[in-house]
């Protein structure tokens, strides 16, 4: 075995030396002979008897010297293998598979295992699958045993590499390797980390939502008290939690907390929220709060203003909710309760006065709502353009399709021919137009993703946003004037309202404009029963004083035989699912505008005695629309949301892709599932 073994590298060459030390003097030799040939014969007699010693020096040592260096190399892989043994780090080798050949003293004593045990590393480590062992270099994994946590660097040696590196004997042409295992106990390092995370700064911002409402409907003499109990019950519940209130205005407060407190107060899912409410002196309305978090942000300034856009987004969706804004996700926490509509107007006069400002700036006005635009869509569309007239501006209002639910009013706006062929354009056409002398109106919509033309936002430096709906995560960034109040009833009322304070009251409504306006409030408030408040028959009243026709509105929404015969069989196969939803799907063969009926289907569903939301599946142009509707039990918003959308408490909706009516029923009940297990709904 030794005798096939090739020395190679310094020690090849030390033994070399003599045999060219030997061509060296034989080289000397021949040259002797050129100055005194007896010299050259004494010479060459010597270099005879030194190769021949040589030689036979050389071939009977190098066995010798080869296993003395073998011996060598034996004794110090085992003073390596002992020491490496005996080493704290936990060592470990396997084969390609996972298939453990050597452990050392630390890594037996962490898997409890003596030297013997030679089986699959996914044995004791269940996360180091066959599928992670297909790495190329390195791999780096977390894993937990025993309560205990680790770090396992993994390392792929090839032992034609190694082999290739030695210095004394060649490699073959083997292309095996090994996976080598470092173990590192991070346990107490994560344990630290976290108490070091805990003990991290949050900020916190409180408003109470109803502040003025809540003290008219209580007397006089009690409205201290009711604050004081308010204050009170908002101390009392953050200094149990270590944390820091102070009240920066009469219906504002600032908190500072750790972490850890966020992290309890999630875990009750904010029950300061319901907490609150129960402050009862004979006040007739209940006192809500929204909160916002900020926190994980490496500024306190970050946070700061993490915890102030977390606060106006709780406010946006409609307050009495808590929402918790980090650099990576923005979470909602409650949002049960109904917004409580604003008496007053003033807001409305501010907002309106601010329009007139922008829209006498600029040369034209385009006018966007959202894809599918429905009769709120363009009803307000049509309401922000007599207020572009009234100005003496060039409206346009951007659709791409115009849809069965608003092609009658269209045609009711066209036939007084009191406007041009342009009025309404597609969104390439509206690319065309916008430029610096263009402001954008955003109407009954918040998310730019779902808007009519996307890319027209970002094209116009002047955005308005008009809308009802509450807000999410996702809005337009850099709108010049944002008008979003989710208690209106519909983006109708709040033009409608805007529209009595332009040019001091006297902008002109038509009749079929008025008409156009007031269905947009009909559809969205499901004939004045669903979500309507004083406000609403006043912007309706003011509506009918401009020419509305009731009757003519209801005539153009009557549904053809096609569309209700398709309502009555979502209703008929609709399934009763945990004796409290109705999910049904919308059959859509032969209907122009499915995604309408399976909305009025929804609508129908709530009539059944039990029913708290309904949710109405309908495939459209390749994507499932998901309608969701309830009364007052359910909020169907945040479901929606988990599922991408979005809306109102009582409406909202969804878009799924990629999947089947069924399908999307299916999410529908894993969502609602999850979501009563996590007490959301």
């Amino acid at each position: 075995m030794n005798r096939k073994m090739k020395l190679k590298g310094h020690l090849r060459a030390y033994l070399q030396t003599a045999l060219l030390l030997g061509i060296f003097l034989a080289a000397v030799n021949a040259g002797i002979y050129f100055i005194n040939i007896l010299a050259g014969i004494c010479v060459s007699g010597f270099l005879a008897v030194y190769l021949i010693a040589m030689s036979i020096l050389l071939c009977r040592s190098k066995p010798v010297i080869v296993n003395e260096f073998i011996d060598f190399a034996t004794q110090y892989g085992q003073v390596q293998s002992r020491l490496l043994r005996e080493l704290d780090l936990a060592y470990v080798l396997m084969d390609e598979t996972g298939k453990v050949i050597w452990t050392n003293e630390a890594f037996e004593r962490i898997i409890h295992k003596d030297k013997s045990w030679r089986r699959q590393i996914s044995v004791v480590f269940p996360a180091v699958t066959k599928e992670k062992l297909e790495f190329e270099q390195e791999l780096e994994l977390d894993i937990a045993f025993e309560e205990r946590e680790y770090n396992l660097k993994l390392k792929r040696i090839s032992i034609k590499e190694v082999l290739d590196n030695s210095q004394l004997i060649e490699n073959g042409d083997s292309d095996t390797c090994m996976i080598a295992g470092y173990l590192y106990d991070e346990t107490d390092l994560k344990r630290a980390l976290r108490e070091l995370d805990d003990q991290s700064l949050a900020v916190g911002m409180i408003y109470i939502d109803n502040y003025d409402e809540a003290l008219e409907s209580v007397e006089d003499v009690r409205r201290s008290l009711l604050m004081a109990l308010i204050d009170r019950r908002i101390n009392k519940y953050l200094f149990a939690r270590d944390c820091i209130v102070r009240k920066t205005e009469k219906d504002k407060y600032f908190v500072i907390m750790r972490k850890s407190a966020v992290s309890a107060l999630k875990e009750s899912r904010f029950d300061l929220l319901e907490d609150v409410k129960t402050v009862n002196i004979g006040n007739e309305m209940a006192v809500t709060v929204s909160i916002g978090v900020g926190l994980d942000a490496p500024t306190y300034a970050q946070k700061c203003e993490f915890a102030r856009t977390a606060i106006d987004l709780a406010l946006g969706r409609g307050g009495d909710q808590a929402v918790v804004k980090t650099p990576d996700s923005i979470i909602y926490y409650g949002g049960k309760s109904q917004q409580i509509e604003k008496s007053t107007r003033v807001k409305a006069r501010v907002k309106a006065n601010a329009l007139q400002e922008i829209i006498n700036s600029k040369d034209k006005v385009l006018i966007m709502g959202h894809r599918l635009s429905d009769a709120d869509a363009f009803g307000a569309a049509v309401g922000v353009s007599c207020i572009a007239r009234t100005l003496g501006k060039k409206c346009y209002i951007v659709i791409n399709d115009i849809t069965s639910s608003v092609k009658p009013l269209v045609e009711l706006v066209r036939d007084k021919n009191a406007y041009e062929e342009d009025f309404i354009i597609g969104s390439s056409d509206a690319l065309e137009l916008a430029d610096s002398s263009t402001v954008l109106v955003v109407v009954d919509v918040n998310k730019p993703s779902i808007t009519e033309c996307p890319d027209l936002i970002k094209s116009c430096r002047t955005v308005v946003v008009l809308d009802h709906h509450r807000q999410s995560s996702e809005v337009i960034e850099n709108a010049t004037l944002s008008y979003v109040e989710p208690y209106a009833s519909s983006t109708c009322e709040m033009v409608a309202e805007v529209l009595q304070y332009i040019s001091g009251g006297n902008v002109k409504v038509k009749s079929n404009e008025a008409d156009c306006i007031y269905s947009g409030i009909m559809v969205d408030t499901n004939n004045f029963t669903a979500k309507t408040g004083v406000r609403t028959f006043e912007a309706a009243a003011f509506l009918r004083r401009c020419g509305a026709d009731v009757t003519r509105v209801r005539k153009m929404f009557r549904d053809g035989a096609a569309e209700y015969k398709a309502k009555a069989e979502t209703v008929r196969n609709a399934e009763i699912y945990k004796n409290a939803y109705a999910m049904g799907i919308c059959p859509t063969e032969g209907l122009e505008s499915p995604t309408e009926i399976g909305a009025q289907a929804a609508n129908e569903l709530l009539g059944i005695n039990g029913i708290k939301a309904s949710f109405v599946a309908t495939e459209y142009n390749g994507k499932i629309y998901i309608s969701a509707r309830s009364i007052d039990e359910v909020n169907v918003q945040i479901i929606m949301e988990r599922l991408g959308g979005g809306g109102h408490m009582n409406i909202a909706g969804a878009q799924l892709q990629d999947m089947s009516s069924e399908r999307a029923v299916a999410i529908i009940k894993e969502t609602v599932n999850q979501m009563l297990e996590e007490g959301a709904i």
